[in-house]
């Protein structure tokens, strides 16, 4: 077919770039031309798949409170807005000045799908996690608890009217949230949706894809037959030393080992670390799951996708209400366990999980099922097929 120019919008967040770039790749590959609209931080990732960068403003800092509940969620919508708001002007602009065929946006960048109505432009919405729907609503699931009455909701609801008066577009609180659209691309297994038989023809179950990622990130373990646990907490929360510690001493005297990773967490707070521990600020982590026996995670929903491609049993410590959402779910469908980490978690009870989802037969054999459901979703060759059908 011939060549077509799509604009890719997703502001930040690694477990939302992450998803989209073999998608990118896949274009690219094809002969489309694709520019990527994203914050400067990953400028460097979406250049190595083949997209032209485009630079969106950066987000300012936001530092998630101890304990994550309504307000803190209600905090971060009002944050999150404000920075998605200023995005809106530069793909406007972009849009003006040359050819756009479709904007391809993450479903929490609503200036994406605000510009393509406007403009007239298809608009394919791509959900780096759980789906949602009237049946099944993941935003209701991180809504949850706020209170109407909420300051931060009536400020959020002024802002909205506020930028829909600048740019005379319509937008209520309702549309920053997930609306669904003409293509709408979920980078999960169909077979993880809850509720999956209610979303229409419209909804497209991928599954994850790693892209050239599986091909270039490299790491071996010191001892390439002893069981390896992988420990991450994600990119976005730092600090939890004495989790971290506790990690270390569930698999003492087991013969396993370690790859830790703390991310912004001083190594010196975690005291003194056994040989058998390795601890990076970040591991390339395909590559250490491709070796991984269990996984310890924040189950953030790209980690949990990457960990299923290989097969990798969870231990979920879930901190926000999409992360509980995800490790409800590996529960539910029997590919893990998780802890609260509300409380101070031991040993005893992490390595009781650990040696569940890295030896139970039935959670080998769910494991395995939904590596085959991964594979099932066709990934980026499939979800580039639907977006040269839906914008011929």
């Amino acid at each position: 077919m011939l060549r077509k120019n799509l604009l890719f919008v997703t502001l930040t967040g690694h477990g939302h770039i992450n998803p989209m770039l073999p998608l990118v790749e896949e274009l690219v590959r094809r002969g489309h031309q694709v520019v990527y609209a994203t914050e400067a931080g990953h400028a460097a990732a979406v250049t190595g798949a083949g997209a032209r960068w485009l630079e969106l403003p950066s987000p300012p800092p936001f530092t998630p409170p101890p304990v994550i509940g309504p307000a803190a969620v209600a905090g971060w919508l009002r944050h999150y807005f404000a920075a998605l708001s200023a995005t809106y002007p530069v793909l406007r602009r972009h849009c003006g000045s040359e050819r756009v065929d479709a904007i391809c946006y993450d479903t929490t960048n609503w200036p994406g799908r605000i510009a393509a109505r406007s403009l007239g432009i298809p608009g394919v919405q791509c959900f780096p996690h759980l789906a949602s729907n009237e049946t099944y609503s993941l935003d209701r699931q991180l809504t949850g608890g706020i209170d109407a009455d909420d300051p931060a909701v009536a400020s959020l609801a002024a802002d909205c009217a506020a930028f829909a008066t600048e740019y005379g577009v319509p937008l209520g609180l309702a549309d920053t949230m997930t609306v669904v659209d003409g293509l709408n691309l979920v980078f999960v297994p169909r077979e993880f949706q809850p509720a999956a038989d209610s979303f229409d023809g419209r909804f497209h179950f991928l599954g994850p894809s790693t892209g050239s990622r599986e091909r270039v990130e490299e790491w071996s373990p010191r001892d390439p037959d002893a069981p390896l646990l992988y420990v991450s907490l994600g990119t976005v929360v730092d600090g939890h030393p004495d989790f971290y510690r506790a990690c270390a001493a569930a698999v003492a005297d087991r013969s396993w080992q370690v790859a830790m990773s703390v991310g912004g967490a001083e190594r010196a707070v975690l005291g003194a670390v056994p040989g058998w521990v390795e601890v990076r600020s970040r591991f390339p982590q395909l590559a250490v799951l491709r070796r991984a026996t269990a996984f310890v995670s924040h189950a953030g929903m790209n980690s949990v996708m990457e960990a299923l491609t290989y097969g990798v049993g969870i231990v979920a410590v879930p901190r926000t209400p999409e992360q509980a959402a995800n490790a409800g779910r590996l529960v539910e469908l029997g590919l893990g366990e998780r802890l609260d980490d509300a409380e101070p978690v031991s040993p005893e009870a992490l390595w009781a999980a650990i040696s569940r989802v890295a030896a139970d037969p039935v959670v080998r054999a769910d494991l395995a099922e939904m590596r085959r459901a991964v594979r099932r979703g066709g990934g980026a060759a499939r979800g580039a097929d639907l977006v040269e059908q839906y914008v011929r």
